[in-house]
């Protein structure tokens, strides 16, 4: 497929995807949610890829959904809207590759939400979180009070659900709902160290871990717990179990194949 929105850079088995909509600071749309759907599953079908970093060009990483849209949405369209989004986002929290969000600048309602989609968040200082629906009108439709309650707890997830206020990449650190803060000039940099520390470890398990934590959170702590047995016993028919433990006892780098 070819991508109008979307720049795609590929080295070192590391995939960036920058959104590239930077004259209306990334606002999404029907077009680039199509264009996020297709490229995940390119990439996830890509054996030359193991980890993902998705960032904004501009000074947006993404600035929300695209409201022009949402203005002349017809009764009972509203639905279908967030359904669609919903559907794109869980793609991507769902691959078995790791993505994981450089957040340069404004991530604001979906732009939040495609944020929390990721399996990782790195903010840069100048970054600005935040769901300012409730100010629109509405609530948070691509995920955003399912994810971030779950992330950062109740009560911090509804100040900023009701508020609508922003905070900033410090702010989302310290409550958890960036995973760090650089400076912006270090801010391509740290996400390229993440995935590269990610890719030393082997693809199966790292596939297995994002399954167990994903369903496991829907789950009940026994049910959990049986999930995780079950992908744990799961392993021991992977080449990179054997190679990863022979490894180790030996002293020496593992050189896992993913499988």
């Amino acid at each position: 497929m070819a991508y109008e929105l979307l720049l795609l850079e590929i080295s070192d088995r590391i995939a960036t995807v920058t959104i590239n909509r930077p004259d209306k600071l990334n606002a999404l749309n029907d077009a680039m949610m199509r264009e996020l759907s297709a490229m995940i599953d390119e990439l996830t079908a890509n054996k030359d890829v193991g980890v993902i970093v998705l960032t904004g060009a501009g000074r947006a990483f993404v600035a929300g959904a695209d409201i022009s849209r949402l203005a002349v949405a017809e009764q009972g369209e509203l639905e279908k809207f967030a359904r669609f989004g919903q559907g794109v986002f869980r793609r991507i929290e769902l691959s078995a590759k790791p993505v994981i969000a450089a957040v340069n600048g404004f991530a604001l309602g979906g732009g939040c939400e495609l944020a929390l989609a990721c399996h990782v968040r790195i903010a840069s200082t100048q970054a600005k979180f935040g769901l300012p629906e409730v100010k629109l009108g509405l609530i948070p439709g691509y995920g955003g009070t399912q994810r971030l309650p779950r992330l950062v707890g109740r009560g911090p997830a509804l100040q900023l659900i009701l508020t609508g206020d922003p905070i900033d990449g410090t702010e989302a650190a310290r409550i958890g709902l960036a995973n760090a803060v650089v400076e912006p000039d270090a801010l391509p940099g740290a996400a390229r160290a993440m995935a590269a520390a990610i890719l030393k470890n082997a693809p199966v398990a790292i596939a297995r871990a994002i399954e167990a934590v994903d369903v496991g959170l829907d789950a009940t702590l026994d049910d959990g717990l049986r999930l995780e047995a079950r992908l744990f016993g799961s392993l021991d028919e992977t080449f990179d179990m054997r190679e990863g433990t022979k490894a180790f006892l030996e002293k020496r780098p593992p050189a896992f194949r993913g499988a």
